[in-house]
């Protein structure tokens, strides 16, 4: 099957041929047909499944025609990120369609938004927050809106605009369209489901069939040494574009920093940026200005590059949702991709609950050359000599994941008593030998 299957408008297939899209994923030959019979739809797929476009173009379908300048698809989106990329699928897909997209988010001074929105606007791609300030201000009227999409809705939750989006939903007409996606279903996600979807249709793709695009591997290191390992790895890979993530906004400015000082063409993207800012990163990245990427969790959810080669976890995230989530960064369009992940002590009890989600025990991988058990460095302040900052990272506050305590996995010791500390040689992990090396099924997120 391919697009021409769906008999677009032919202003709408220019756009699909544009894009260069062939062959439906899933969650688009599932999702498309449905909503083009206007039902309300709750899509459970994760990032780079190709979601945007099953619900971009068949809005692009219903809207066709002149362009009435009041807005009749609202498009909610968690970050600004996301919602330029969705912005830009718009553009791309319905380029011929005269219809004009405007986005909406904070960060960014509201006056040119509001210019845009004035003009009028078809579909508007909003962040809650700066959208119920403008429908505050009589700039955004919704009477007229036909679909409301909901895109990442449990990343709305985690960063809290469940309330916000319950306020908009109260300004909106009860007749309309809705369509809800989400790569996980919290409670809270099905309930707001349940509140505002009418009988409608749950497509699952991604977590039933994974594909095994990405292999990935665990690097035992100690935190003060993170950096240095990565640039030593980076060295010795042929990669393409490389995504690094970190935990904190600081750690991103300060990586990116020390790596742009050893040669490497490097960018960061973290909360603290300004809008110009991110977006020169992004299409740095996107358009290969930067070869690397680092990047804290909330400041890449809009990050859609097709040729990222390798994933780097510089600090493990909190879940495994979250783990899969950023590895699925690689592996897309039908190519393969590589994730790596640096490891201290404390990560130990988070790797033991991943790998059993996974059913499969991830490769550690040492460096031959590299000098795992180099100090910490240490910097004089006046007659005092005290460790560097660096040290702060060797001992992290515990997270939740740190003091949970689950059984070891086979062959293990409880409390490692047996194993040898790995963060002065390199060379022992967990109290495991290296592992023959598997490639891992995951969803391709």
């Amino acid at each position: 099957m391919n697009f021409k299957h769906f008999e677009f408008h032919p202003d709408i297939e220019s756009g699909i041929e544009k894009a260069d899209y062939h062959e439906p994923t899933a969650i688009q030959s599932q999702c498309i047909p449905l909503i083009r019979k206007n039902k309300d739809l709750m899509g459970l797929a994760q990032t780079g499944t190709g979601k945007t476009a099953a619900f971009v173009l068949p809005i692009l379908e219903r809207l066709m025609g002149e362009s009435r300048k009041r807005i009749r698809a609202l498009i909610i989106a968690p970050t600004r990120e996301l919602a330029e990329q969705t912005h830009g699928s718009i553009g791309l897909l319905g380029a011929k369609t005269k219809l004009k997209s405007v986005t909406v988010y904070g960060g960014t001074k509201t006056e040119p938004q509001v210019k845009k929105l004035r003009s009028g606007a078809d579909i508007v791609v909003a962040c809650p927050g700066r959208l119920i300030d403008l429908m505050g201000q009589g700039v955004i009227d919704l009477s007229d809106l036909e679909v409301l999409v909901i895109d990442e809705a449990d990343r709305m939750f985690d960063m809290g605009f469940l309330p916000d989006i319950r306020k908009i939903m109260k300004r909106i007409p009860e007749k309309r369209q809705t369509l809800l996606f989400s790569a996980t279903m919290p409670d809270d996600i099905r309930l707001l489901a349940r509140e505002i979807l009418r009988d409608p249709v749950t497509i699952q793709v991604g977590e039933s069939a994974p594909v095994a695009t990405v292999s990935h591997a665990l690097y035992p290191v100690e935190s003060h040494r993170k950096t240095a390992l990565l640039m030593k790895i980076l060295e010795k890979t042929e990669t393409e574009s490389v995504l690094v993530f970190t935990r904190t906004k600081d750690r991103t400015t300060r990586v990116a920093r020390q790596m742009k000082k050893a040669g490497f063409n490097v960018a960061s993207l973290q909360g603290d940026l300004s809008q110009n800012q991110r977006q020169e990163a992004l299409d740095g990245f996107r358009n290969g200005k930067y070869q690397v990427l680092v990047a804290t969790d909330i400041a890449a959810r809009g990050i859609d590059v097709s040729r990222i080669s390798h994933v780097v976890n510089y600090d493990m995230p909190d879940t495994a949702d979250a783990y899969i989530h950023r590895i699925g960064r690689t592996g897309r369009a039908e190519r393969t991709g590589t994730a790596f992940t640096f490891v201290t002590l404390q990560d130990r009890a988070f790797v033991w609950t991943l790998e059993r989600i996974l059913g499969e025990t991830i490769e550690r991988r040492t460096l031959d050359d590299f000098d795992y058990a180099l100090p910490v460095p240490m910097v004089k302040t006046g007659s005092r000599r005290r460790k560097s900052r660096v040290t702060a990272e060797r001992n992290p506050s515990a997270s939740p994941r740190e003091n949970a305590c689950p059984p070891p996995a086979v062959g293990q010791t409880p409390g490692f008593s047996n194993a040898q500390p790995f963060l002065s040689s390199g060379k022992s992990f967990f109290g495991t030998a290296r592992f023959k090396s598997r490639r891992t099924r995951v969803s391709n997120r």
